[in-house]
């Protein structure tokens, strides 16, 4: 074991299923963890679904609720750095960020790093919403050693469109574990687990039922889709607050048993291999959806939100852009293309991954120079 870990607390609102999360999960895996102490600090009422798999790879979950009053809050967070002995704290709250890294460098956090996953706030534009975007970005300015973000798109929208003239702000493309990519897989046996038939063609999505994912507008799609290819599954993976509203949408757009909604998983690549045929994303506003470079390290055609940086098209040529202002038939028939199209050879297509940034073993190093080379060995 070295003689010291460098320690380091990722803040962030909880460790439930999500693109961000997960690939926290899996650079934890691969980190070195006789180097590196990464800790959680969960803001949410709960710490999350997978705070025990966090724990059990000898991270530290630390709750701290933001709750109503934001001066203890601001107490609790910072007895929570005090009581830490923290190096570095990378903060993945977005503009809230700006905050949590005053907080850290009050308390003599040496290392101070705001990381950008989105590229919208989706508040409402209201005069207090607008003070206090400022207030965030002048603070993150002020008080950020590094900034990362997910795309150059991400990063202008946090930390400014001159973002690339300040030496402290770079792109970080957070990568995927390849692995469960690998090795053969029983389709038959994914799709019975799932209630679909063996033989069925699937449409499948992945995203949190939230605003962003354009569930409703998704639901359109797939009536296209039946109107030509009544014989078409779909398959829904995810949770969030939505959720209800959209199942009963489905429900009474006369989707029983052909649409399958499989809630929060954590074997998305299983399911992507074994249980769909096509990847529809047609999102509003997105980071960089780690879900979708996962679709294209199964080989699955992707017919994909044109608001999706193009950044997320690691394989040139194999995914369709449309608007989500296109009519939905639009949206049907460029799926139904991509169906007959077919899907693309694994092997080939993981193993292009592989050679990216989009791999987390890319991830894991990038951090671990920049953990030590701002820290120091």
């Amino acid at each position: 074991m070295a003689e010291r870990w460098i320690r380091i607390l990722h803040a962030l609102g909880s460790l439930d299923p999500g693109g961000v999360e997960m690939w926290l999960l899996n650079v934890l895996r691969h980190i070195d963890r006789d180097r590196f102490q990464l800790d959680f600090c969960t803001f949410g009422s709960q710490p999350g679904l997978h705070a025990g798999e966090a724990e059990k790879l000898g991270s530290k979950i630390l709750r701290c609720p933001k709750g109503s009053n934001p001066w203890e809050f601001r107490s609790r967070f910072r007895r929570v750095l005090r009581e830490g002995g923290y190096d570095v704290v990378h903060s993945h709250v977005h503009l809230f960020s700006g905050a949590i890294l005053r907080w850290a460098n009050a308390e003599d956090v040496p290392v101070r790093i705001a990381h950008s996953h989105t590229s919208r706030d989706d508040k409402p534009n209201t005069l207090a919403r607008r003070c206090y975007r400022r207030l965030m970005r002048s603070w993150i300015d002020r008080y950020a050693t590094h900034g990362l973000a997910a795309s150059q798109p991400v990063a202008a929208q946090l930390f400014g469109e001159d973002w690339r003239t300040d030496k402290r702000f770079q792109v970080l493309h957070c990568g995927i574990d390849l692995h469960p990519f690998e090795g053969p897989i029983t389709r038959a046996e994914v799709r019975a687990e799932l209630g679909i038939p063996a033989d069925a063609t699937v449409v499948g999505h992945v995203g949190r039922f939230v605003p962003a994912k354009n569930h409703h507008f998704l639901l359109e799609i797939a009536r296209e889709i039946s109107t030509k290819r009544p014989d078409i599954h779909f398959l829904l993976v995810g949770d969030g607050p939505l959720r209800a509203e959209i199942e009963a949408r489905a429900a009474a757009m006369g989707f029983n048993g052909n649409m399958h909604f499989a809630g929060n998983r954590n074997d998305v690549p299983r399911l992507m291999r074994g249980g769909m045929d096509v990847f529809v994303f047609p999102s509003l506003w997105e980071g960089l959806p780690v879900t979708l470079i996962e679709a294209q390290a199964a080989g699955l055609p992707c017919v994909v939100s044109d608001m999706v940086t193009d950044e997320a098209s690691v394989l040139p040529g194999k995914s369709t852009r449309l608007s989500p202002s296109a009519k939905s038939g639009e949206w049907a028939a460029s799926a139904l293309d991509s169906l007959n199209r077919g899907k693309l050879k694994e092997e080939s297509t993981a193993l292009a991954i592989g050679r990216t940034d989009f791999s987390v073993d890319r991830s894991a190093s990038f951090l671990s120079e920049l953990y030590v080379g701002v820290v120091g060995p």
